[in-house]
């Protein structure tokens, strides 16, 4: 079996969110295909640990600070070299129904999951323009982007903005070579939300056909597939990683209705 050309090799990612969880991993998994990675994180030692294992370099940032976000990426190109891409994995939930939502949650929702990511795209894409070189941004939106987010209205909101927002920058940025996506996270076992007990995880799954919480390094994978040669072809698009929950939702309707013969005489039994 051929080993795939990611097409990554010397080439220098900006990983905003890399200190740990999905974007722990997606560091090791670009670093692994032949990038060269810069680490941003809010946490020094986080930053700092993951860039010695990948042989980058850490970058110290609050993405929601929009100066220290520019100035962030202007240090790793100065650093690292000019990217050729850029994942974008920090984001964030408050809770809360929407009346009792205040517009400081909303903002902070914004801000944290959305806000930062067109600040820091939009300057990644006039580097790359300047040089008329093509690159690759990818942004991690949710399932709750793609469907209702009752409780985080405010989290669900901005990250279908990010669904929208990738198809809008792919309509404006393909001419120059840049291509833009999102991958979209479902259930899955990160540091914030660990591994439970084999009967609680099963009972947890009931609504999701893999009947399981993803990794973070599903969702590492995706990322590297739309920064990589793999998807040459393919811009504006959101992949949920999810077990298959969005292709069949919460519920499943087939559980209760009967047996039915369409097939006719001595044949079998199946749904109708």
């Amino acid at each position: 079996m051929v080993a795939p050309d990611f097409g990554l090799d010397g080439k220098h990612i900006l990983v905003l969110g890399g200190g740990q969880g999905m974007g722990e991993s997606t560091s090791r998994l670009l670093a692994s295909a032949g990038a060269r990675v810069a680490v941003a994180d809010l946490e020094a030692d986080r930053a700092e640990r993951i860039a010695k294992e990948v042989g980058g370099i850490p970058i110290l940032v609050d993405v929601t600070d929009d100066d220290a976000l520019v100035a962030a990426i202007a240090q790793t190109e100065a650093e690292l070299g000019p990217l050729d891409g850029l994942v974008t994995i920090i984001g964030m939930a408050a809770w809360a129904r929407l009346t009792d939502m205040t517009t400081d949650i909303w903002d902070l929702d914004h801000r944290r999951n959305l806000r930062y990511f067109f600040i820091a795209a939009r300057e990644v894409a006039r580097s790359l323009i300047a040089r008329d070189t093509p690159g690759s941004i990818v942004c991690v939106t949710s399932i709750d982007g793609i469907r209702s987010a009752a409780g985080h209205a405010s989290y669900g909101a901005a990250k279908a903005g990010l669904v929208n927002l990738v198809k809008t920058m792919t309509a404006e940025w393909a001419g120059n070579g840049i291509r833009v996506n999102a991958v979209a996270p479902g259930a899955m076992i990160t540091p914030r939300i660990p591994e439970r007990s084999a009967d609680e995880e099963r009972e947890m799954m009931t609504t999701v056909p893999m009947h399981r919480r993803g990794t973070t390094d599903d969702i590492g994978k995706a990322v590297l597939f739309f920064l990589s040669d793999l998807s040459a072809y393919v811009s504006g698009q959101t992949l949920a990683v999810d077990g298959g929950f969005t292709a069949v939702g919460p519920i499943d309707y087939t559980a209760n209705l009967p047996l039915v013969d369409v097939s006719g005489p001595g044949g079998t039994i199946g749904l109708q």
